[in-house]
């Protein structure tokens, strides 16, 4: 699985991308064939002001992809909130495939 992360608009510190890196390592048992994970770490602006922290990830998966977007006022939170998303759309992938 290979994992690509993203920052725009500014430098994400080692503490956030080891974060990261440790939940995206749990997905493979959600899903074994997973090929690709990109996550996009953004910072939302409002005239000239920091409002929120956007996280995306998209998963790459053979025949098939999954997306989830999500915000919040932390990294951390938007990206437990999109990973937990993330999960449910690749149980319910899983769950149609074995069906």
């Amino acid at each position: 699985m290979n994992i690509n992360i993203q920052t725009v608009h500014f430098d994400a510190d080692q503490k956030l991308l080891d974060f990261v890196h440790k939940k995206l390592d749990k997905l493979v048992s959600f899903h074994a064939r997973i090929t690709k994970v990109e996550v996009f770490l953004k910072m939302e602006s409002m005239a000239h002001a920091i409002k929120d922290k956007v996280v995306e990830i998209k998963i790459h998966i053979p025949k098939q992809d999954c997306f989830v977007k999500a915000t919040a006022k932390t990294f951390q939170t938007s990206f437990d909130r999109a990973f937990d998303s993330i999960t449910n759309q690749l149980k319910k992938k899983k769950e149609r495939i074995a069906a």
